[in-house]
């Protein structure tokens, strides 16, 4: 018999949707979504542009929306997704085991304690790190609560170094840590970009045109892209004029525009893109920078960026960047808020060979994948209910 798993997540997302396809193909999985997010909720979430994925999210896995009875239905608080149903699907459900990707909602600890009732295994997929800029205070106050909120969970996926080292640090149990790591569908984005790099190859390119560097994500204050004004600036001064080009909306964009205008920085600002028209985008970059402070989780955008065969320049406070970055090889790090490092990050990734870094991105995003996220879940699964016939 096949193990039952089953996943609760806010809404769907479409970094998820690869991880389920690959899970669904491996064991019975069940998935619940507590929200159906719409296109102006998308956009109050920080996209800063109402829309729709236009991606199938859904399909490969079975899933079902639950009745979220909320009184104001959102992801946005903890509040935002309470739905009780969860517990009867918990019940009849016969799950070997059970996910949440956190702890943020109060739908998460619905699924939790309907587990705990029931027997049934629960496991914590999230991805915070102890870099995150946070006031005294809040750290304090992290240190008395999350050991006790921890012990809540049999099991824990970790995403990547970062993610191990800060549950280690707030007590979770070594031999309860399971590897799932962070990913995006790295052969979807790696066709669509292959057949992209193909049509820019039979177009006539001027080779006085300056080398492209890339911000994809939210334009906020926590990702920092005036440094990447300031960096080209620097580098235009230095004798390597850049063109940036910036993919996302958000509140910053006309002070960005201003600021590139001034600085004497080619920019080109395309707005929220949605997720089929990334590859081509990527693939048209010579690197991709992310100079984000610790609020950086991770980073996914680098997966995507990496999926294409584009390397990565990251702050050294961004979340992916001892698992995706390998100096000279994948991209560079620098340190936060140094503009002149960056600078000089940027203009060595701009030397590497093409080829050869597409191939050494390949072979790195193998670890970095939903067929690895998704061995991670069965191993877990798997091992904890040998340990459970053993008790």
């Amino acid at each position: 018999m096949p193990l039952r798993i089953g996943f609760l997540v806010s809404h769907p997302i479409q970094y998820y949707g690869p991880i389920f396809r690959a899970l669904a193909a491996r064991c019975d999985l069940t998935v619940f979504y507590a929200h159906r997010q719409t296109a102006e909720q998308q956009a109050r979430a920080g996209f800063g542009v109402a829309f729709d994925w236009d991606i199938d999210l859904l399909s490969g896995y079975e899933s079902r929306f639950l009745r979220n009875v909320a009184r104001s239905p959102s992801t946005d608080s903890f509040l935002g997704c309470n739905t009780p149903d969860i517990a009867a699907e918990i019940d009849r459900g016969s799950f070997d085991a059970f996910v949440v990707p956190g702890w943020a909602l109060r739908s998460y600890w619905q699924a939790v304690s309907a587990c705990r009732r029931a027997g049934v295994p629960v496991f914590v997929r999230g991805d915070s790190q102890l870099g995150g800029q946070r006031t005294v205070a809040v750290r304090l106050a992290k240190a008395l609560v999350f050991r006790g909120l921890l012990r809540q969970f049999d099991g824990y996926f970790y995403v990547g170094q970062r993610n191990r080292d800060y549950l280690l640090h707030h007590g979770a149990p070594a031999d309860r840590l399971f590897f799932s790591p962070h990913c995006v569908d790295n052969e979807a984005f790696g066709i669509a970009s292959d057949a992209a790099r193909r049509q820019l190859a039979g177009a006539t390119r001027d080779p006085a045109r300056p080398r492209r560097v890339l911000f994809s994500g939210k334009l906020i204050a926590r990702k920092r892209p005036f440094d990447l004004v300031r960096a080209a600036a620097q580098l235009r001064g230095n004798g390597t004029p850049v063109e940036l080009v910036f993919v996302g909306a958000g509140e910053l964009e006309a002070d960005l525009k201003q600021a590139a205008q001034a600085a004497g920085v080619a920019a080109d600002f395309h707005g929220f893109v949605n997720q089929s028209k990334l590859p081509a985008i990527y693939a048209s970059a010579d690197v991709i920078a992310l100079p984000s402070d610790g609020r950086e989780t991770w980073g996914l955008v680098i997966n995507e960026a990496m999926a294409c065969g584009t390397p990565a320049v990251v702050s050294d406070a961004v979340g992916c960047g001892p698992d995706l970055i390998e100096a000279g090889v994948t991209g560079a790090v620098f340190p936060l808020g140094d503009v002149g490092a960056l600078a000089m990050a940027i203009d060595s990734v701009l030397t590497f060979d093409p080829e050869a870094t597409r191939r050494r991105l390949r072979e790195r995003l193998e670890i970095y994948s939903p067929a690895r996220a998704a061995d991670g879940v069965i191993a877990a699964a798997t091992t904890l209910a040998a340990r459970t016939l053993l008790n």
